[in-house]
């Protein structure tokens, strides 16, 4: 992999392969690049797609203390890594954490998330609360496994594939990231949709969701779009919360391609 230093000095790692318009894919919780290689195999025959570790993860660093702020500067070093008229897609907190970076004036044009996990609604910022409180009492009693268990948990992951998840190597990967969920969890805020700080967001925006999603993260993902100043909507039928590689590799290229010529082609 090579590496750049982010704004504070911390090296940040990414991988680079394919060719064609340059693509940034940005990791959720508990993810490092190799999550997204499936992914960029098959987006690298149309575009040149750069995968990176976030702060804290696999072969990137981490100094002094996290901030919203610090992540936005990593992805920044990356997307300036990648060239001229990068685009980017955010998956899950990864998406929350791209909307940030461009409403906070990192220059992209087009813009794609796949359900960033806001949880708006008197029962969903109630949800929110507590899973944070429970986050940070396992972290600082240094309870790593315990940490995981409740991501997992709330992703929706039954018990029974936790334990069988518990006896394999990945299991010592995601503990090693464990700490990283209290970064994800404060990129999300209370939970709700920042309405008035994503109005900044200026890149024409695709926000996508599964057809099998829970209808609250069908919905949240729906408040986002209209959030957003050039926001649209799309669902993939038959997808969950896991997309699959195959299925939004397409969708993410039409996009991609088609917009961003008909964005040059106009500019």
């Amino acid at each position: 992999m090579d590496r750049i230093l982010s704004a504070d000095g911390t090296p940040i790692a990414y991988r680079r392969q394919g060719d064609g318009p340059p693509l940034v894919l940005v990791g959720g919780a508990l993810s490092a690049s190799a999550a997204d290689a499936p992914l960029a195999a098959l987006l690298a025959p149309r575009f040149t797609v750069l995968t990176y570790d976030r702060r804290g993860r696999g072969a990137s660093g981490e100094a002094g203390r996290w901030s919203a702020a610090r992540e936005v500067e990593d992805l920044t070093a990356v997307v300036g890594a990648a060239g001229a008229g990068a685009s980017v897609f955010g998956m899950a907190a990864g998406g929350a954490l791209a909307l940030e970076a461009v409403a906070a004036g990192l220059p992209v044009e087009l813009l794609a998330v796949y359900e960033p996990p806001y949880t708006p609604g008197a029962s969903g910022l109630l949800f929110k609360a507590r899973c944070t409180a429970r986050l940070h009492r396992l972290l600082a009693a240094g309870d790593r496994g315990g940490a995981v268990d409740l991501f997992l948990s709330m992703t929706g992951v039954a018990e029974e594939t936790a334990a069988r998840m518990r006896r394999t190597a990945l299991w010592a990967e995601l503990e090693a990231m464990a700490h990283t969920l209290a970064y994800d969890d404060a990129l999300l805020g209370d939970g709700a949709v920042p309405v008035e700080r994503f109005a900044a967001v200026a890149a024409r925006t695709l926000v996508i969701c599964g057809g099998f999603s829970s209808p609250p993260a069908r919905a949240a993902t729906r408040t986002l779009a209209e959030a957003l100043p050039r926001g649209r909507h799309r669902t993939l039928t038959g997808q969950m919360r896991e997309v699959a590689p195959q299925v939004i590799a397409p969708v993410l290229a039409e996009f991609f391609a088609k917009d961003a010529y008909v964005y040059r082609q106009a500019s």
